[in-house]
């Protein structure tokens, strides 16, 4: 794990492109220029905010001829995360370097599948971006468009990596498959926690969570401020952002994190993740 002033989103994708290069992946970034051509404005609310204009979604994509089956892995690249104006206490702030743990996940387990030529093509896609306070830092009560068309009332600065996944969302249903939202494959992800020791527990996705969510001055609202159930709202909010119906699986890394270590892993920060997302893509074939 950097420091977050060695692992910037300019020096992060830098690295990015070396281990695509390594590994014969073929990679296409989205820059905010691009991405406000294309109107992917949740994610550019969250960007807007950085000095330097170096956010990016980035693509990669590894092919094994054999693959029957395609999938895609999103993960968030928040490689500082300050809360913006809704600003974090000291305590909460400290440690969000580790903002970025989804996208490093994500990265891993692309790793992983090339090294064992897993005969399953993947897409990754990587949201890479940084929540800064600045006086062009996105508000409560802004509203701002999404990709797909949505429009999102800001309650919560602080709740920045839904926004920049959102769009990236809209990309990868839009180029690529999607793990899924599908019964099925939920017991299957649970079942692969089982397999290789980094354990899952699936929450609801009720209807009934919906409400919560309902805007009265645009299609949805990007939280709550009450808290409660956060971690479902969020999924529920990223549900509206898949396009083509495809089937998908949202994965909370709030494990990513263990003081001590666990398991084998003896570090704080042990790559939870990683070796799920490896048997999920080995039960493809």
């Amino acid at each position: 794990m950097q420091p977050p002033n060695e692992l910037t989103p300019t020096l992060y994708r830098k690295r990015i492109k070396e281990l695509a290069k390594q590994n014969g992946w073929q990679l296409k970034e989205f820059d905010l220029k691009a991405l406000r051509k294309m109107g992917a404005g949740a994610f550019v609310a969250v960007a807007q905010g950085s000095h330097d204009e170096d956010a990016a979604i980035v693509h990669l994509r590894y092919r094994h001829a054999k693959a029957k089956h395609t999938v895609a892995l999103v993960g968030k690249g928040i490689c500082f995360d300050t809360g913006g104006h809704n600003l974090k206490p000291a305590r909460y702030m400290h440690g969000m370097h580790e903002d970025m743990n989804g996208s490093a996940v994500v990265l891993g387990i692309l790793l992983a599948a090339t090294q064992q030529k897993l005969p399953v093509n993947i897409h990754c896609w990587l949201a890479i971006a940084q929540n800064h306070i600045s006086p062009k830092a996105y508000k409560q009560n802004d509203i701002v468009k999404a990709l797909n068309g949505t429009t999102i009332e800001i309650m919560h600065t602080d709740a920045e990596g839904r926004m920049v996944l959102a769009d990236t969302l809209t990309l990868a249903s839009r180029y690529s498959g999607v793990l899924g939202n599908r019964d099925a494959l939920l017991q299957q992800a649970v079942q692969a926690g089982q397999q290789s020791g980094e354990r899952l527990c699936a929450f609801p996705m009720d209807e009934d969570y919906e409400p919560a969510l309902d805007s009265k001055v645009a299609d949805i609202k990007q939280c709550t401020l009450d808290g409660e159930a956060d971690h479902i709202l969020a999924a529920r909010f990223l549900k509206r952002f898949l396009e083509n119906d495809v089937a998908w699986l949202h994965v909370d890394l709030s494990a990513s994190r263990c003081e001590g270590g666990l398991g084998s892993v003896a570090s704080d920060v042990m790559g939870f993740g990683v070796g799920w997302g490896l048997r999920m893509l080995q039960g493809k074939y």
